[in-house]
């Protein structure tokens, strides 16, 4: 018997558990369109060598006022490309007035001499008023910095992980789950007031930091009040507010075209989560097995009165549930526990790198990067629909194995692909993001199972470390496109699927209770094994 039993003799799935997930879906809206943020802060627009007085410089050279539009007159002073555009990074030395009337492409341009941009650069406003590219000319031989900021907010998620992990379960979940909506509501709003890039750089990294504590502390306040028969149901709708925050995100980018204004935006809302979020109880299951029953007792009373269940509340006594989820502490070294920390963490790990390099790149495919955004959140949906259907009647391990190696392959197809197929491409691109995301659903629920009460932010945050590494690591992997363009897919593709053999070597986890202490893993490996042996033995 565990902590489903107190939980069913409580209500089991009541008033409290959808008061306390609608609760939490709603922050997670706003959290998670951090994530992807940059998408439109920092997007690319069109942009070109700035050449002060154009037609200044014509009336010199002509000795009369131009009649002709600027788009003409650059080409006296830019080198176009086959699709007689300018190019972003050269002016000519000198003007090349020949050029004004023609409309050849760069076989005219050979051998003409010309440098990088002198003035800067004009950027094309149409799609993007304003970004932290056009603003501090991330451009060019500065280009790098652009995936530089995503990989620092990356760092802040994988400090987050490390610190915040381990002081859930010291401090517990509430705690550090209010502190984390205060600093990435003030981070994030402080973000849009950046006098510098540095400064961008270091507000992104508390945001980051602050997004990993909201994510680890959510999920645990989430499941660990859960029964087991609505763990899988419960686990998916939570992870479905990171698909609607996409959605949302794409839709208020479309409307507020400005950065500054689009990041205030998207994290002033948060301070009504830090509210709200003093609210959340604490987890009876961490105070019960951290020494504070006592504390525990009177938070599964009020949970009882909320369910209307007071009176078999009120039943419930510190001997009863001692009894009851007969707690045990332990220090011992255990294998399965070993192999845990072992194979788990690779799976989170390829899943961030793989879902990340799809997404922080959406200006790579050639329709609108509002549309593209909106299109990558609803697949979505059925692709995480599917997978819940997989983990309820197929199990966690089956499910996991299955939604990292075929986007994994999917994602390797589409590398050797020829650029001329854009519709196949974006169309797997899109499907093997959609499979991403279903992972990350599942592998969310997998790891919260697969570890005990007594370390599950331990557990998790050890695992989100490892999946902010690749989170971090993902826009770096796309630099390397400038000298091997096939590089970064085979990198997305083959990561994912050599960390789906690793889940082969984890256990079941499907209509198992919670573990509360290492030897309840311990245990329920134990069973597993007896019941696989007793079905070949048949």
């Amino acid at each position: 018997m565990g902590f489903s039993d107190l939980l069913d003799s409580i209500g089991g799935l009541g008033r409290f558990q959808f008061i306390n997930i609608t609760l939490l879906f709603f922050a997670g809206v706003l959290v998670g369109s951090h994530q992807v943020l940059q998408n439109f802060t920092a997007a690319v627009p069109e942009h070109h060598c700035k050449i002060p007085n154009m037609t200044i410089v014509y009336r010199r050279w002509n000795g009369a006022w131009s009649n002709l539009d600027n788009q003409t007159l650059l080409k006296a002073f830019i080198p176009h490309d086959q699709n007689n555009k300018p190019v972003s990074c050269l002016q000519f030395k000198e003007p090349q007035w020949h050029l004004i009337f023609s409309n050849s492409s760069l076989t005219n341009t050979t051998g003409l001499e010309t440098e990088t941009c002198r003035h800067g650069w004009t950027y094309k406003r149409q799609e993007f008023t304003e970004t932290i590219v056009s603003e501090w000319d991330l451009v060019c031989d500065m280009k790098h910095l652009r995936h530089t900021s995503q990989t620092i907010y990356m760092i802040g998620v994988l400090v987050g992980a490390i610190i915040l992990g381990s002081l859930s379960d010291k401090f517990g979940r509430r705690t550090l789950l209010i502190w984390s909506y205060l600093q990435l509501a003030v981070a994030g709003t402080s973000t849009a007031f950046s006098p510098s890039y540095s400064v961008y750089c270091f507000l992104r990294f508390l945001a980051g930091f602050a997004v990993s504590g909201v994510l680890l502390n959510s999920l645990s306040l989430n499941l660990e009040w859960i029964p087991i028969r609505s763990r899988t149901i419960f686990g998916a709708v939570f992870t479905a507010c990171f698909t609607l925050s996409q959605i949302v995100l794409a839709g208020t980018a479309f409307a507020i075209q400005d950065w500054r204004k689009l990041q205030i935006a998207q994290s002033v809302p948060i301070f009504v989560a830090f509210i709200y979020s003093w609210w959340f109880p604490e987890s009876a299951r961490w105070l019960a097995l951290n020494k504070k029953p006592d504390q525990a007792i009177q938070i599964i009373k009020k949970v009882s009165r909320i369910n209307g269940r007071a009176k078999e509340g009120e039943a419930i006594t510190l001997l009863s549930m001692r009894s009851t989820m007969q707690l045990r502490c332990t220090n011992t070294s255990y294998s399965n526990k070993k192999r845990i920390f072992v194979c788990h963490p690779l799976p989170r790990c390829a899943t961030s790198f793989s879902y990340f390099g799809l997404i922080m790149d959406l200006q790579k495919f050639t329709l609108s990067v509002y549309l593209v955004q909106l299109i990558f959140a609803l697949i979505e949906i059925p692709c995480k629909t599917v997978s819940s259907l997989m983990m309820m009647f197929l199990g966690r391990r089956f499910t996991q194995k299955s939604v990292l190696m075929v986007p994994g392959c999917l994602v390797l197809v589409n590398t050797f692909l020829p650029n001329e197929l854009q519709t196949v491409r974006t169309t797997l691109a899109v499907i093997a993001k959609g499979l991403f995301a279903s992972c990350f659903k599942c592998v969310y629920m997998y790891t919260s199972e697969l570890y005990p009460t007594i370390i599950r932010q331990t557990g998790i945050g050890f695992a989100s470390t490892l999946a902010s590494v690749g989170s971090m690591t993902a826009p770096l992997v796309m630099m390397l496109e400038d000298y091997f363009s096939s590089l970064p897919g085979l990198t997305y593709g083959l990561f994912p699927i050599i960390a789906g053999c690793f889940v082969f070597f984890l256990p079941e986890t499907l209509n198992v209770p919670l573990p509360d202490t290492i030897d309840d893993v311990e245990a329920q490996q134990s069973n597993q094994l007896q019941r696989t042996l007793a079905y070949l033995q048949k």
